[in-house]
């Protein structure tokens, strides 16, 4: 076997050095801030545009560096929780055997059509993105995936292609998710929801896109061996197992609803999938010692993608302290002023990826660049609407390649998938998805999107 020419580092040791290169930004680039006011209708604190200036230095030592590491880890506390307790939960699912028999009925279901099973799991990722932004939701459903795509005879990138994929590709498009659009739309005072039918057109074109891409790979590298092994020493379902699945079915339903409807944040959904694993170990006649030692057991699974999402967060935490990250701002949306209109709104994408990697909190990007784009926006004559595309294209797509995304290199540990291997797949198919973004900008700029 031929070994591949690139080879990305570890990703502890990746993120690591993407924290350093933070530190070293804050002492070659000049330090500068925009002022920022606290708006009521929001409840954010936003940037005050036209304000930039430069401040007293503040650079960050190595040892400062370091600091930032459990800093970040404190920061992401909130999403760390939800990947541990969601994970122990459904560790305590799989250890009560019901995927494991649920799994086979799927495949003997689907016999002769298995590959359909990818666009329908596909979808289901898809609508978290564009609900919710699923992101860190899915690390611990990768085992059983795993064990799907593996009974399929597919390999450990179709399980990422088909959850992690499609839910970043729904998320960016999405005309109602609340982590993305419905912020950019209320930082840039567009009206909520506008201009969703829009948004659907080319969110369905893209799902056409990323969907069929990862069928059709599906089908080129399929073992046909391992899709054949199927149905030995197998037991069927039990009554048992149909109630536990329904409890878990069920309490993503329950988080959907809470996410969309009763203001739940991480929280929430954490304790809910606490709940709901107590309950299954129970129904599943585990006993209380049973079931905590299979929580125990999935902390301990997930406690390497929970390092990885605080080291991530850790990146933007030093180009805080180090007063940098307006600089950056600054730097690479202002040059767009001298731009046509359709030439600005391309580069608005541009600019909104490449700030992506030192920021990716899509959420926190939507407040920090929003202002600053909208004077922008009303100078050159682009509608308000364009900028929150621009973003949604810019940022949320970025999700699926950048290295600083924290879920996505959990995502690909947890599936055993080496980040070179994800982009040898995923890189194309990014670039074919902002081309359809960036077709999405000029027509919306032709049809005066509103």
């Amino acid at each position: 076997m031929t070994r591949s020419p690139l080879r990305v580092p570890h990703p502890l040791a990746l993120l690591t050095g993407c924290v350093l290169l933070a530190a070293a930004a804050s002492w070659l680039l000049p330090a500068g801030q925009f002022e920022r006011r606290f708006d009521e209708a929001t409840g954010r604190t936003l940037v005050v545009p036209g304000t930039y200036q430069a401040v007293e230095p503040a650079p960050v030592n190595l040892f400062e560096a370091m600091v930032a590491l459990p800093k970040g880890m404190a920061d992401a506390s909130a999403v760390i929780f939800l990947v541990f307790l969601i994970g122990g939960a459904l560790t305590v699912v799989d250890e009560s055997g019901a995927l494991r028999r649920a799994m086979p009925a799927l495949v003997r279901a689907m016999r002769g059509r298995d590959l359909l099973i990818v666009p329908v799991v596909s979808l289901f990722f898809a609508m978290g993105g564009v609900v919710q932004n699923m992101q860190e939701e899915i690390i611990p459903l990768i085992p059983v995936l795993l064990l799907l795509v593996g009974r399929l005879g597919f390999t450990p990138t179709v399980a990422v292609a088909m959850s992690a994929g499609s839910a970043f590709v729904g998320s960016a498009f999405s005309p109602i998710n609340p982590f993305q659009v419905q912020i950019a739309q209320r930082a840039a005072e567009v009206e909520p929801l506008s201009g969703s039918l829009f948004r659907i057109v080319f969110l369905i074109a893209a799902l056409v896109v990323w969907i069929g891409a990862t069928m059709r790979y599906a089908a080129t590298t399929r073992t046909a061996a391992q899709g054949a092994a199927l149905e030995v020493g197998e037991s069927a379902m039990t009554p048992r197992d149909g109630v536990i699945l329904t409890l878990l079915g069920s309490t993503f339903a329950v988080m959907v609803v809470g996410l969309r409807f009763w203001a739940w944040d991480f929280d929430q959904m954490s304790a809910a999938f606490f709940i709901m694993g107590v309950i299954v170990g129970l129904v599943a006649r585990m006993g209380v010692g049973g079931t905590a030692e299979a929580y125990v057991k999935g902390f301990r699974e997930m406690a390497y993608a929970a390092l990885l999402i605080g080291f991530a967060r850790a990146i933007s935490t030093v180009l805080e302290e180090g007063l940098v990250i307006d600089t950056i701002v600054s730097g690479l949306f202002a040059p767009l002023e001298d731009l046509p209109r359709v030439a600005s709104a391309l580069g608005m994408i541009v600019g909104q990826a490449l700030l992506h990697v030192p920021v990716p909190s899509v959420s926190g990007q939507a407040v920090l660049t929003m202002p600053v784009l909208v004077p922008l926006a009303d100078l050159l004559g682009l509608s308000r609407q364009v900028i929150v595309l621009a973003y949604q294209y810019g940022a949320g797509l970025c999700d699926i390649v950048t290295p600083t995304n924290g879920a996505l290199l959990a995502i690909l540990a947890a599936a055993g998938v080496r980040y070179d291997q994800w982009m040898r797949f995923a890189a194309p198919l990014y670039l074919v998805l902002v081309l359809l973004g960036a077709v999405s900008v000029a027509a919306a700029i032709a049809v005066g999107l509103q």
